[in-house]
């Protein structure tokens, strides 16, 4: 038995199969792990003898073994991956008649509008629903700084001023009221779909109608390989947001939604009508309208989910994913966020 103050027994079904973003693979019942996985740099003082319990029962030591891609969720809803369609469906935008009116909602407030907005827009052109009837209604505190970018016929810009709130986090929970007051008002009739983006995000990829559903959403890359057991769902059942330890299906990511008109008022509402329950009760979610976001879709299970792709962080490198439509960049709070 090692005795390192390191090390502690454990159940193999303890041990997290996502750890580093991989699985391992597991087949007998109990072996010691070292706290904070060190061992595999060979820094505990029992590296050896652990290692060679592994070999004990493993036969060899544990590898890595690409994350299940699923293809369908268990309500039915597809789960839109790259290889999975024919080759002649990648990115197709062939709409096989009327192009669709599809409206793109993004908020660029304060310094995200210049560092941000000119790139998603430029890649926009290039990649999302070419051949397809777009709007993009660019929601700022400054509309006269809106850059203006080459549309291809058939695509226009608007510019809608918005208050800037003092804090970040309202900003991205007020939004959901600002969409669904937008759509209801607006677009209702106007537009077959609604697809609403963080700006801090560019198109690295054909986006074709294979992306278009009643309600739409994105599983986040940092979790698509992981239990539900650890996503960062709000485990404080005085929230709105609370999904208890253990249900779940996905953890999805707030960058990316969409839907049909009716579809993204009924989701915008509901999730903002849990943030105002919250409000009330003085609580704030983990993670603000993302965790009302996963609460909403828990409840009302999204009738089309994309794949990572459509979303990814570009600090992992998972060969496993088929590829790329959309990366976000690398976080730099500190130089846009006004506020803390």
């Amino acid at each position: 038995m090692c005795s390192s103050p390191v090390c502690n027994l454990v159940s193999l079904a303890e041990i997290p199969r996502s750890y580093g973003g991989g699985e391992y693979m597991h087949r007998t019942t109990t072996v010691y792990r070292p706290a904070k996985w060190r061992i595999w740099s060979g820094h505990c003082p029992k590296t050896w003898h652990y290692v060679s319990l592994l070999r004990q029962c493993h036969g060899r030591m544990p590898r890595r073994t690409k994350p299940e891609l699923n293809r369908t969720t268990e309500w039915g809803a597809p789960i839109v991956w790259s290889d999975t369609l024919a080759p002649a469906q990648v990115g197709s935008q062939d709409a096989g008649g009327t192009p669709f009116r599809v409206v793109v909602t993004v908020f660029a407030i304060g310094r995200y509008l210049d560092k941000y907005l000119p790139t998603f827009l430029e890649t926009a052109e290039r990649y999302f629903l070419l051949g397809h009837e777009v709007t993009y209604f660019v929601l700022t505190d400054f509309p006269s700084y809106v850059p203006v970018i080459d549309l291809a016929p058939g695509r226009s810009l608007v510019s809608i001023k918005v208050k800037k709130q003092a804090r970040w986090q309202d900003i991205c929970m007020d939004r959901m009221k600002t969409i669904g007051d937008l759509v209801e008002s607006t677009l209702m009739g106007l537009a077959d779909y609604v697809f609403c983006f963080d700006v801090d995000q560019y198109f690295t990829g054909p986006w074709g109608p294979e992306v278009l559903g009643d309600t739409v959403a994105v599983i986040h890359a940092g979790f698509f390989s992981k239990r539900p057991l650890t996503f960062p769902y709000e485990r404080r059942p005085k929230s709105a947001a609370y999904i208890a330890r253990g249900e779940g299906d996905f953890y999805y990511h707030a960058a990316v939604f969409g839907g049909c008109c009716s579809g993204v008022v009924n989701m915008t509402r509901g999730i903002f009508r849990g943030i105002v329950r919250d409000r009330e009760k003085g609580i704030e979610a983990i993670w603000h309208d993302e965790s009302h976001l996963n609460r909403y879709f828990f409840d009302n299970k999204p009738s089309k989910v994309l794949s990572p792709e459509y979303s990814w962080d570009p600090s992992m490198r998972w060969k496993d994913v088929p590829s790329v439509r959309m990366t976000y960049w690398p976080k730099e709070y500190k130089k846009v966020r006004e506020h803390p």
